[in-house]
C-alpha cells in the first residue's frame, strides 16, 4: 500500500518564502514519484488561526499536523521563521532537507 500524508505549507502574507517552499516540496515529491500527493498552503491572519493551525513562523510545513522541523512550537506570533540548512540560517528549508524528510516520512 502506498503511504498516503497530509502535507501543509502554513504562512502569512508578509513571508517572502512560503511560496518557494510549496514549489520545492511539489518538486521532491515528483522526483520521489510521489507527484499525487498534494501540497495545501494555507495562509493565516490572525494569532488565534495560527495557533489553532501549529503555526510556529512562516512558512510551517506540517506533515499530518506535526512540524518535523526542530524549534517547531506553535505561536500565536505572526511572523517569518528560519531555518538551519547546510548553508548556515535561512527562511525556508533546502531542497535537500525536504528531500530526505519526505523520502524518510514515505517510507515509514
Amino acid at each position: 500500500m502506498t503511504a498516503q500524508i497530509t502535507i501543509e505549507v502554513v504562512h502569512i502574507d508578509e513571508c517572502p518564502n512560503w511560496a518557494e517552499t510549496a514549489e520545492d516540496l511539489r518538486a521532491v515529491l515528483s522526483e520521489l514519484g510521489r507527484a499525487d500527493l498534494a501540497v495545501v498552503v494555507r495562509r493565516v491572519t490572525t494569532g488565534n488561526e495560527a495557533l489553532a493551525a501549529g503555526f510556529a513562523g512562516s512558512p510551517t510545513i506540517l506533515l499530518d499536523g506535526d512540524d518535523p522541523f526542530p524549534h517547531g512550537e506553535p505561536t500565536g506570533e505572526l511572523a517569518c521563521r528560519v531555518y538551519l540548512t547546510e548553508a548556515g540560517l535561512r527562511g525556508r528549508p533546502s531542497r535537500e532537507q525536504l528531500r530526505a524528510l519526505m523520502a524518510e516520512r514515505l517510507a515509514g
